[in-house]
């Protein structure tokens, strides 16, 4: 009995049989990618359900005082009257053939509208994010390597109060300080570098404190280990043994949640871009909502997915040349 449970069993370490390592990462792999699919899936038939729930457009488009028949004439002409479902399997198809249809509001294709409006908001979430990687790495570093002194606790302190303040509310007030009072700054729009930094600026507080924080818990958890032990045992320097040894090995969670939040910011700067006027996605998204332009909002919804679901692609492709241990 001992012996044929022992011939049946695979040695620790090795795959068992019919799993190869390769098979392992195709299995991998294919996990994933049905669950960004999925993911994807499920956010393109909210943007349709929303779409369809915040009310008729023609009341926009024809006014308040429309006659009925003219009201039912757009409809018919923007295929409003037809089914749900069959609006639904239009709306899809046009999706996967790169279709996502027009603009109410513009009588632009709204893939050319979003392009247009695409490199403003890169632009402004590189900035944010420069900044927030430049401040927050170190600050979480500092944290980390003095951890329970005051050093530990101002950080602390300056990444909760970056996950605390609202947006729009710091945006207002750096306006009123670096624009109307002191004059340094342009309070709103975009064209020159000045342009930028108000708003870059304040896109980078919360990911920053994200950024922070995370790079504390990693770095913390990287300097308990007993390789750092030995590293210093061997004599090598302080400096060394945090960003050579310690901040490689904390560098994962990092790199992870820098890429999760450019998608964030990427699809969610509206606050932001409505309170400098800056002429982004979200600031089109804005517009778009307030006319009641549906497949305006659904294309930028769609679009927003999609580079959420290509970011997360991403994450995975970092975790598999990075760390050995997923490879």
């Amino acid at each position: 009995m001992t012996a044929s449970l022992t011939e049946s069993t695979p040695a620790k370490g090795t795959p068992a049989k019919g799993f190869s390592p390769r098979a392992a990462r195709l299995r991998r792999a294919g996990a994933r990618l049905v669950t960004l699919f999925a993911s994807l899936f499920i956010a393109l038939t909210m943007a349709f359900a929303l779409g369809r729930l915040s009310g008729d457009p023609t009341t926009n488009i024809l006014g308040p005082t429309a006659a009925p028949d003219q009201r039912e004439a757009l409809r018919q002409q923007l295929g409003l009257d037809r089914p749900l479902l069959v609006q639904y399997f239009d709306y899809l198809k046009g999706v996967f053939t790169g279709d996502l249809g027009d603009s109410l509001q513009f009588y632009q294709p709204n893939t050319t509208m979003i392009f247009d409006r695409v490199p403003f908001t890169l632009q402004l979430v590189a900035g944010g994010m420069l900044l927030a990687i430049l401040i927050g790495v170190p600050l979480g570093v500092l944290a980390a390597t003095r951890e329970g002194t005051w050093w530990d606790r101002a950080a602390s302190t300056v990444a909760l109060l970056g996950q605390s303040v609202p947006v729009f509310w710091l945006g207002m007030m750096l306006v009123v300080l670096f624009a109307v009072k002191l004059g340094w700054l342009p309070a709103g729009q975009s064209g020159t570098p000045k342009h930028l930094v108000l708003p870059a600026l304040t896109m980078s507080l919360y990911p920053m404190a994200h950024i922070a924080r995370l790079t504390r818990a990693s770095m913390s958890e990287a300097l308990s280990e007993p390789f750092i032990d030995s590293a210093r045992a061997r004599g090598i320097s302080r400096v060394r043994v945090v960003w050579r040894h310690a901040f490689k090995n904390a560098l994962m969670p990092v790199l992870t949640i820098v890429v999760l939040q450019t998608g964030i910011l990427l699809s969610g700067a509206v606050a932001i871009e409505y309170v400098y006027s800056w002429p982004g996605l979200g600031q089109l998204a804005l517009q778009a909502v307030q006319f009641r332009d549906f497949p305006l909002v659904q294309a930028i919804v769609v679009f927003g997915a999609v580079v959420f679901v290509c970011l997360n692609l991403i994450v995975d492709v970092i975790h598999s040349v990075v760390d050995p241990r997923v490879r």
